[in-house]
């Protein structure tokens, strides 16, 4: 979790706060422009947004993972050559079209990387290229190719809040977080909003640095802090075809030893990570699931997994009502498909600090349940009310407070632990994806 709760009131606190957060490590630049286009296979208006992230010498010492859907988009595609190439001199990203199994999408990210270079003085194979938005269409290359000199005329140094509001797509509001590490910087940023599930989520995150840290070290910490943390987060089970997380050092800054460096790599991406779920398409609580006494931490991973994406628990976590039931059931129905050799005899539950269920038999009275559902509508972020035409709209587009669901899961069956967040399901979510490209 975040080391401080953040509570903010409106939309002009929170992008003050972001402001705070939002300074650019020394050696990169950012640049974003927006324009209009008509996608071929849905003949409507639309509107993409190039964000190019620029650094002021290309450097070897960058990391990346990415997806492990079997459908990949094509940047992720090319994003995996990539790693092989001795430097990443920039990344050039657009949302609103994801690149996925389209016509010729390869090609077309490789074109889009090609001018890039042409405009920044780079070899094409010193850009990376990424992409989000929807799966199946064609990028409009040429209206692409002719924005180009626009992101890359205006490529400024000083705040990475331009490109962390350039990359969102459904996403409520940007997403940024940093940490000082001796005269070092880390800034993070990420869109995800919807299709959320590891391995990573529907989301791209880049994290900049100007710390020095050589490539094979960068690319094994990236690795470790991933799965704690991205691969830690859940909104809706689904795995997305575009995930891509990468990790960028422009190598000014030396003296950081790598356990501070990674500590607080961890922090920015956990930080990161919640953020992510937080601004889930539709949620209205976070639930944070820890799993501990485990056997093994893939175990704990699992189960905590397992709860946040129960649909008749989200639901009921929607609504306030405790149906502690179906909490219970998930916890079961996982063990029992997946890990049936697991001696849940001394399984402990607790929500909201609250003992719920244990020895074999739930603990609940009136009190208690007076209890959950006053914890349950403390984490509410905004409260569930339709339109005018019945269709549930989120009120805020800023985060109002880090309070989650808290649920605890004692296996009482070893000493590995983990920390799940997601969310529940709500009639926002339902109206979001039914109406996503229509």
């Amino acid at each position: 979790m975040p080391s401080t709760q953040l509570t903010f009131t409106n939309r002009e606190e929170h992008r003050r706060w972001l402001a705070t957060q939002a300074a650019l490590p020394a050696g990169f630049r950012v640049g974003t422009t927006r324009f209009d286009f008509v996608p071929r296979e849905a003949p409507k208006p639309a509107k993409m947004t190039l964000t190019l992230i620029a650094l002021d010498r290309p450097t070897p010492d960058f990391a990346a993972v990415f997806t492990r859907n079997a459908f990949p988009g094509a940047p992720v595609i090319v994003g995996r050559k990539r790693l092989g190439e001795p430097r990443l001199g920039a990344i050039i990203i657009n949302n609103k079209i994801s690149n996925v199994c389209a016509p010729d999408g390869e090609a077309a990210a490789e074109q889009i990387c090609a001018e890039t270079a042409r405009l920044l003085q780079l070899q094409p194979t010193e850009v990376l290229p990424s992409s989000t938005g929807v799966i199946g269409w064609s990028l409009p290359v040429e209206a692409m190719l002719a924005a180009l000199p626009a992101a890359t005329a205006g490529l400024t140094g000083g705040s990475v809040l331009p490109a962390a509001e350039g990359i969102v797509t459904t996403d409520l509001y940007p997403k940024v977080r940093c940490a000082t590490v001796g005269a070092g910087r880390i800034v993070g940023i990420a869109k995800g909003a919807g299709m959320i599930e590891p391995n990573l989520a529907t989301m791209l995150v880049y994290i900049l640095t100007d710390i020095a840290v050589p490539r094979d070290t960068l690319r094994a910490m990236l690795r470790r802090v991933v799965g704690p943390s991205f691969n830690s987060i859940s909104v809706d089970s689904d795995m997305s075809t575009s995930d891509t997380v990468a990790l960028v050092s422009s190598g000014r800054v030396t003296g950081v030893s790598a356990a501070e460096f990674e500590q607080a790599l961890a922090r920015v991406c956990t930080e990161l990570a919640e953020d992510v779920v937080r601004n889930g398409e539709g949620i209205r609580h976070v639930i944070r699931v820890h799993v501990a006494h485990a056997p093994d931490f893939d175990t704990a991973r699992a189960i905590g997994r397992a709860v946040v994406n129960a649909p008749l628990f989200k639901c009921a976590v929607a609504g306030n009502d405790p149906n502690v039931g179906r909490l219970v059931q998930a916890i079961g129905k996982h063990t029992g498909l997946h890990a049936p050799g697991l001696d849940l005899s001394r399984l402990r539950l607790q929500m909201g600090g609250i003992e719920i269920f244990a020895g074999g038999i739930f603990r609940l009275d009136p009190q208690k349940e007076t209890a959950l559902v006053a914890h349950l509508r403390s984490a509410e972020l905004y409260p569930s009310k339709p339109d005018a035409s019945g269709v549930f709209v989120p009120p805020v587009d800023y985060p109002p407070h880090e309070r989650c669901v808290e649920i605890t899961v004692d296996l009482g069956a070893g000493e590995a632990a983990a920390t799940v967040f997601g969310g529940d399901l709500t009639h926002e979510y339902v109206s979001e994806n039914a109406d996503y490209r229509s």
